[in-house]
């Protein structure tokens, strides 16, 4: 009520004062010719006490006083032409000024119907903090998302290349166990547009590979999701998407879907931290770098901060603490002893906050690999209990922990 009572207020005034000034139809102020009319008159005066000091004579100071008589007839002709002109119609002036204060009143409460939000509360940051995650578990699933995506348009195919896939389909039907049939179905099915079937043999070529899979696996089946949902990242493909980050950190598609799933369910801030870290990496022909770069100053403009222009392959950290692929692959370049060295006290610093403080899956899940990568394969079994443990009421967080471990070799 308070907002609709201000900005009634305030769309009266602007209405009422436009009225005032077109009903009252003259223009405030005296004219220019009364101001001449004083002048001359003083003037006048002026002339008899000239003549009295000797400074005129008689007969210069008779012209002088014709002249500025002359000269008072016309300004107060002008005068009295200006006060008794013809006035503006006081009825036409007041339907005009009545239509003017409905137009104003009526014209912004309908820009603001279309363009405001009406009934949308004032939210502070901890609202809007809150409300993104009730919207993040409470968004449409995978099949409800799917389920409202209109039909798309297949791409054009010849006729061979049809059949071949028909084929491929029937091989990889009868050859349910081969992982790189499953992969080329994947593959196909993706080409022709058809991307559900594509991500469920994705999901059966990573099911067969017994853990022999990266993080660019776990993106691609995430993305084939979000087509397939139309653009939509659904809780199913987020899970994927935390898989990937958890293998590889510096993933740059799946940084970049995570951006895109941020600023969906609500968190614009994040997401634009997200993007701007993963435009500084690089690098900068890549394809998810053209995907930020055109939309990464939309998702500024809904965090409410400024963007400026950002070189790809700037470097940054990596998203989480602890040793990341990057590490790990530094580490293998190195002797025995420095590797040991190397990779030890961050594994040590990382298995440290997480017993004190706690952490993420994501976090978990990269000591689990750390600790694999070292040879302490009981340790990390450990670990891995203890995690599993600590997430057992997260069924997301389970399944990331299950797929590191696989990729481990913790698990059969």
């Amino acid at each position: 009520m308070v907002f609709w009572t201000v900005t009634a207020l305030i769309a009266l005034s602007a209405a009422l004062l436009l009225a005032m000034i077109i009903i009252r139809a003259r223009e405030q102020g005296e004219p220019a010719a009364a101001y001449d009319l004083r002048v001359y008159r003083q003037q006048l005066g002026e002339v008899d006490k000239d003549l009295a000091r000797g400074v005129i004579v008689e007969a210069d100071a008779e012209r002088i006083r014709t002249e500025i008589s002359r000269r008072i007839l016309a300004a107060d002709a002008q005068v009295q032409k200006r006060t008794s002109g013809p006035a503006q119609p006081r009825l036409l002036s007041l339907g005009f000024a009545i239509a003017t204060a409905l137009l104003i009143s009526g014209g912004t409460l309908g820009l603001y119907w279309q363009l405001g939000a009406p009934g949308y509360g004032d939210l502070g940051l901890q609202d809007r903090i809150r409300l993104a995650g009730e919207r993040a578990e409470n968004r449409p699933s995978q099949a409800e998302a799917e389920a409202d995506v209109p039909a798309i348009e297949r791409p054009e195919a010849e006729d061979g290349y049809l059949r071949l896939v028909e084929q491929l389909r029937k091989t990889a039907g009868e050859r349910a166990d081969d992982p790189q049939g499953q992969a080329l179905l994947a593959q196909h099915e993706a080409n022709l547009g058809n991307f559900k079937a594509a991500y469920e043999a994705k999901t059966n070529y990573i099911r067969l590979a017994g853990g022999q899979v990266n993080a660019r696996d776990f993106t691609e089946l995430a993305e084939l999701k979000i087509m397939a949902a139309g653009g939509y990242v659904s809780p199913q493909a987020q899970t994927d998407l935390q898989k990937a980050r958890a293998i590889d950190p510096t993933h740059g598609p799946a940084r970049y879907y995570w951006g895109l799933m941020l600023g969906q369910i609500g968190r614009p801030d994040l997401a634009y931290r997200e993007w701007v870290a993963t435009l500084r990496d690089g690098p900068a022909d890549a394809l998810w770098i053209k995907g930020i770069q055109g939309q990464i100053e939309e998702m500024a403009f809904r965090a409410g901060v400024e963007h400026r222009p950002i070189a790809p392959g700037g470097g940054t950290a990596p998203a989480l603490p602890g040793p990341s692929a990057e590490d790990m692959q530094g580490a293998a370049s190195l002797s025995a002893e420095e590797q040991q060295e190397m990779i030890r006290g961050m594994v040590t610093r990382l298995s440290d906050r997480l017993a004190t403080e706690g952490g993420s899956a994501e976090e978990w899940a990269r000591l689990i690999g750390a600790l694999s990568v070292l040879g302490e394969t009981e340790r990390a079994r450990t670990v891995y209990d203890e995690a599993s443990s600590a997430f057992a009421g997260t069924p997301e967080a389970l399944e990331l922990l299950d797929t590191i471990a696989a990729q481990a070799g913790l698990t059969e």
